[in-house]
């Protein structure tokens, strides 16, 4: 198996990304260094031949700058996310969030059908491996706190004004 993976500088600072031939399967937040990006693949595709070209990523860049420049409120880029079935469940209803709005915790886990189980939604959460793609920073705390993000508050804050979730 191949996985193509590429670096770009963003306005929140380096993105990895890494695509099969199926689709983008990891996008990293500028928290997340390359060597922990690589690993994080390396342990899922132990098998993989590792291609750094930027030109199977080259959809997914643009349309994250062009999101970035308030440009583009829905992703269009084929993606290959790896996780369980539940997570899966959870990211697909994570997409349904639309652009400039947020849902509680406790809201994810009504949608799903896990009324009591917003501590596994939130950990689903946690674990999305294409994260402003699959937009996680649109879920927020009781109450709308912001809480729960990989890449840092501050990160999650940014985000959630850029696409008008938040007063500026």
């Amino acid at each position: 198996m191949k996985i193509y993976c590429t670096s770009f500088n963003s306005k929140i600072g380096t993105i990895h990304i890494a695509s099969t031939k199926s689709g983008v399967c990891k996008i990293s937040i500028p928290a997340q260094t390359k060597k922990e990006f690589m690993s994080w693949l390396q342990k899922r595709f132990t098998d993989a031949v590792f291609i750094e070209t930027s030109s199977k990523n080259r959809q997914i860049i643009d349309e994250l700058n062009r999101y970035f420049d308030r440009r583009l409120v829905k992703f269009h880029s084929r993606l290959d996310p790896i996780g369980t079935e539940f997570q899966r469940h959870v990211w697909h209803e994570l997409k349904r969030i639309r652009y400039g709005k947020t849902i509680t915790y406790k809201e994810l886990a009504k949608r799903i059908g896990a009324q009591r189980g917003f501590q596994a939604v939130g950990k689903a959460n946690g674990s999305n491996p294409l994260p402003i793609v699959i937009p996680c920073h649109r879920v927020v705390g009781s109450n709308s706190r912001l809480v729960g993000y990989a890449a840092g508050l501050k990160t999650k804050e940014f985000l959630l004004r850029l696409e008008g979730a938040l007063p500026v």
